[in-house]
């Protein structure tokens, strides 16, 4: 009986939260701290409401930290409410043009100046991976990518794309991978008490003296290390 209640009071929750970041970025569009800022709000009232229990390790990391490409594991639409609670400042992410689309949550995304691509087109590609650049240099401001490219439905860390990899060389900024603890399949929404999962901030990896070849190394290192984090975090969630 709980989980049905939970689910609409989330999903009422969810359009309260977009109308209102809307409101906060049409008073300041494209504000790149806008992201963090509806991220805070999406996550605080989504995760009561869920019970689910976030536990947030080695967050000082990201308050000092310079412009970076920071990398998470991908697993399901619940990383809006999970991730949203330790967006860092000043940090946009990569995503779909398609989200723009969405009723509310799209005019968020596309206001919190998020960069917004139709994967599709070379053309497109070529130029988000322009302005990422631009963004990171220049703009002094982060990129969150979720370098798996698409959600892993708790069943292992997937194989990273090359672009956050790319992207960081040729900004020459340092990586920071964040780990989620695995939920799909271990959150019972039906219990008043419905699980745990823990966010774990890693060190930043540096890459501006990196090669050109190297970075094919790069992106089995880090995903090495973030396969062992969460099952750390797993292990830990279960026992």
């Amino acid at each position: 009986m709980i989980k049905p209640i939970r689910v609409t009071l989330v999903l009422m929750y969810f359009f309260t939260v977009a109308l209102s970041g809307s409101l906060v970025s049409l008073l300041r569009p494209f504000n790149p701290d806008n992201t963090r800022i509806c991220g805070r709000m999406f996550s605080w009232g989504a995760m009561k409401l869920l019970g689910i229990k976030l536990i947030i390790e080695d967050a000082d990391i990201l308050k000092n930290m310079t412009p970076s490409v920071v990398i998470a594991n991908h697993q399901d639409n619940l990383d809006l409410f999970v991730h949203g609670a330790i967006v860092p400042r000043r940090t946009v992410s990569v995503g779909k043009k398609s989200l723009k689309y969405l009723p509310l949550f799209g005019q968020v995304y596309w206001l919190s100046g998020n960069i917004m691509i139709d994967r599709r087109k070379s053309r497109e590609s070529i130029n988000a991976m322009a302005e990422t650049t631009e963004a990171l240099k220049k703009n002094k401001t982060s990129i969150w990518v979720f370098a798996e490219g698409t959600r892993n439905r708790g069943k292992g860390l997937l194989p990273f794309k090359k672009g956050a990899f790319h992207m960081a060389k040729q900004a020459g900024v340092p990586i920071v991978p964040i780990c989620a603890s695995t939920y799909p399949g271990k959150i019972d929404l039906g219990k008043w008490r419905a699980g745990t999962v823990i966010l774990k901030v890693l060190p930043p990896i540096e890459t501006e003296l990196l090669g050109k070849h190297d970075l094919s190394e790069l992106r089995s290192t880090t995903h090495e290390l973030m396969a062992r984090t969460i099952d750390e975090l797993d292990r830990r969630v279960s026992a």
